[in-house]
């Protein structure tokens, strides 16, 4: 059996993903305390590693223009010592680069036809959708004697907030005259793609329902490219568009002064999960997407998804039948409303 002394975790992928390998770390060190754990972030995760207390290194993939500087990457990696590296999602060039550096145990899939790279291979179709994406992170230290199935009540993420960026918040609170003893709400409407969405028109309805019939802040969040979105659904005095504002340690800030977070399938949402937040999702039935894999690993959580009772369920008879419309905002509305008393009724007690 493999007792590593140098781990490396390569998740040079997206912002959910890299939040639901986090647990990775704490797990390692509880069973190999002296064991050295590293990640390989691209430059734009890296601020959810900030002050994490089982990471001992972080280091950043090498790009240009997007693209992975294969050389300069081989070289950093090999100046340092790993006698394991675990790729939680490969592509050919990341197990290529692996292969070639040399590292004695590489841990991947066994599912890809590049798998050969990786000598100590696990045997998991994710796109199948029958596990959390979470749990088959986990499922990848096996090969390093460790077995856990974590509850939601048990994980930790560690993420941490960085101070100077929690003042830049409450700043911008003042600025915005937001009156934080009322509740606030962030929603996110972006997804980047990366699943099918809420459509707008059911969005802004339930943001309407909400600046109109509750006392709340509501604060739209999303990138540069999501400002002119938001900026439709703004169209009370009490939504601030936000989008574009802040950077990702800001917005992890602006998440730990926050109550609530709405949000289609996206990192911002697992961010708010992992700071023990409550969160409303939309998730369509597509199994490489749906809820059962993507949800957000905490108890806090309601989710929907379409009320249609589809079988085989693809991106394409999704989108053809508007499934996502099925949803009813009225009833989201209720259920951020029954959140909303209980987050009041503990801060109560």
């Amino acid at each position: 059996m493999i007792k590593p002394k140098s781990i490396l975790i390569v998740r040079t992928d997206r912002i959910g993903d890299v939040v639901l390998s986090l647990p990775m770390a704490e797990v390692i060190k509880n069973t190999y305390p002296n064991c050295k754990v590293t990640f390989l972030l691209r430059n734009y995760t890296k601020d959810l590693l900030y002050m994490h207390p089982f990471v001992d290194e972080v280091i950043l993939l090498e790009e240009e223009n997007g693209k992975m500087l294969f050389e300069q990457n081989l070289n950093k990696i090999k100046s340092l010592i790993f006698d394991t590296v675990i790729v939680v999602s490969p592509t050919f060039k990341l197990a290529l680069l692996i292969f070639l550096s040399r590292i004695k145990n590489r841990i991947g899939t066994g599912y890809r036809w590049y798998s050969s790279f990786f000598n100590k291979k696990v045997y998991e179709h994710r796109k199948y959708g029958t596990k959390h994406e979470l749990l088959h992170n986990l499922n990848l230290l096996k090969n390093v004697g460790i077995t856990s199935e974590i509850s939601k009540d048990e994980i930790n993420f560690n993420l941490q907030v960085v101070e100077s960026s929690l003042q830049k918040i409450d700043d911008y609170f003042a600025e915005q005259n937001i009156n934080t003893s009322l509740p606030i709400i962030i929603v996110h409407p972006g997804s980047g793609g990366s699943a099918v969405d809420y459509p707008f028109e059911k969005l802004k309805k339930l943001i309407k329902i909400l600046a109109n019939e509750l006392s709340i802040n509501i604060i739209l969040t999303g990138s540069e490219n999501e400002r002119e979105l938001c900026s439709k659904l703004s169209s009370n005095e009490k939504v601030i568009n936000a989008a574009g504002k802040f950077r990702l340690k800001e917005l992890v800030a602006l998440v730990s002064r926050s109550d609530l977070m709405i949000a289609n399938s996206t990192g911002p949402i697992h961010i708010a999960a992992a700071l023990n937040k409550f969160v409303v999702g939309f998730y369509p039935k597509i199994p490489a997407c749906s809820q059962t894999r993507w949800a957000p690993f905490t108890n806090k959580k309601v989710i929907f998804e379409p009320t249609i009772d589809c079988k085989e369920c693809t991106r394409k008879q999704c989108e053809e039948l508007n499934c996502m419309n099925s949803i009813d905002e009225r009833i989201v509305f209720e259920s951020v409303k029954e959140s909303l008393q209980k987050i009041l009724n503990k801060n109560i007690n």
